[in-house]
C-alpha cells in the first residue's frame, strides 16, 4: 500500500473467539475460571515452596520461577480478554497492544529457558548424582535463572522495538484474543523483511536451541535409566522427571503447532483456539502435573492445609 493509505492509529480491534452474543457469557465464564485457577494453583506452590525448608532445592527453585512466570504469563494475557467481554467492547489502545506483545514474549520465553533448565537439573540429578550438589550449587542456580531472564528481557525488547518501527493501515483487526506478534506484523503497511528476519532468527536461536537442549538433556536421561537394573531404581529416577517432561511436551507441542501452523490458517479464529492451549491451559496445568506427582510437594500442602 502506498504511503496515502498509512495513518497514525491508536487502537487495534481484537476479535477473539466469537461474536455472537449468546457465546460471550460462557466464554467469560471458562476463561475466568481456568484464571482463577491458574493463579491460585501457581500461588499454592510457590507458597509451599517458601515455607518448607525441605524444598529448598534446584528442582523447586526453579519449579517456583516457572510458577510466577505462568502466573504473570495468564495475567498478561486474561485479563484484558475478560474486561473486554464484560464490556462488549474489542478494542485496545495502541500503547496497550504493544506492552501486552512485549510481556507476553517476556514472560513466554522465560517460561521457555526455565523449562530448558529444569531438564538440565534432572539431567545432572540422575546422570550424575554423585557431584549434583557441586554442579548446581547456589549461586550456579541463581546464575541460570538470571540467565533465563536476561535472555528473555533481551529477546522481547529486540522484537518489540522492530514493532515499533513499523507503520499500520487503516485494517487493524486482530483475528485474536491477544496483541500477537505475528498478526500485528501481518497489519503493517510498511516494510516486515526485516521484522520476519529478526523473528526467524529468534525462533530458530532461542526457540530451536531450547528444544534441542531439552531433548538432548532427555536422551541422556532415558539412557541412563534403561542402563538401572533394578526395577525400584528405574522407577525412582523415572518419577522424579515424569511431571517434567508432561509439562514440557504440553507447552512445546501446542506452541509449535500454532506457530508452525499454514499462513492460510492464522486469520480465522482456529489460530486463537489453538493458541488457548500453551498461554491459558498450560500454566494451569502446570502446578497441578507437578503436585499431583510429587510426594514432597503433597506432603507440605498438607501441612499447610
Amino acid at each position: 500500500m502506498g504511503p496515502g493509505n498509512e495513518t497514525q492509529i491508536s487502537e487495534f480491534c481484537l476479535l477473539g473467539f466469537s461474536e455472537n452474543p449468546e457465546v460471550q457469557p460462557i466464554v467469560f465464564g471458562l476463561f475466568l475460571s481456568m484464571y482463577l485457577v491458574t493463579i491460585f494453583g501457581n500461588l499454592i506452590i510457590i507458597l509451599a515452596i517458601i515455607s518448607d525448608s525441605h524444598l529448598h532445592t534446584p528442582m523447586y527453585f526453579f519449579l517456583s520461577n516457572l510458577s510466577f512466570c505462568d502466573i504473570c504469563l495468564s495475567s498478561t494475557i486474561v485479563p484484558k480478554m475478560l474486561v473486554n467481554i464484560q464490556t462488549q467492547s474489542i478494542v485496545i489502545s495502541y500503547a496497550g497492544c504493544i506492552t501486552q506483545m512485549y510481556f507476553f514474549l517476556l514472560f513466554g520465553g522465560s517460561d521457555n529457558f526455565l523449562l530448558v533448565v529444569m531438564a538440565y537439573d534432572r539431567f545432572v540429578a540422575i546422570c550424575h548424582p554423585l557431584h549434583y550438589t557441586v554442579i548446581m550449587n547456589p549461586q550456579i542456580c541463581v546464575l541460570l535463572v538470571l540467565g533465563c531472564w536476561t535472555l528473555s528481557l533481551t529477546q522481547s525488547c529486540l522484537q518489540g522495538l522492530m514493532v515499533l518501527r513499523l507503520s499500520f493501515c487503516t485494517h487493524v483487526e486482530i483475528p485474536h484474543f491477544f496483541c500477537d506478534i505475528r498478526q500485528m506484523v501481518q497489519l503493517a503497511c510498511s516494510d516486515t523483511f526485516l521484522n520476519y528476519l529478526v523473528t526467524y532468527f529468534i525462533a530458530v536461536a532461542l526457540g530451536g536451541g531450547p528444544l534441542v537442549g531439552v531433548l538432548f538433556s532427555y536422551y541422556k536421561i532415558v539412557s541412563s535409566i534403561l542402563a538401572i537394573s533394578s526395577a525400584q531404581g528405574t522407577y525412582k529416577a523415572f518419577s522424579t522427571c515424569a511431571s517434567h517432561l508432561l509439562v514440557v511436551s504440553l507447552f512445546y507441542c501446542t506452541s509449535i503447532g500454532v506457530y508452525l501452523s499454514p499462513a492460510s490458517s492464522r486469520d480465522t479464529h482456529s489460530g486463537a483456539a489453538a493458541a488457548v492451549m500453551y498461554t491459558v491451559v498450560t500454566p494451569m496445568l502446570n502446578p497441578y502435573i507437578y503436585s499431583l506427582r510429587n510426594k514432597d510437594i503433597k506432603q507440605t500442602l498438607k501441612k499447610m492445609l
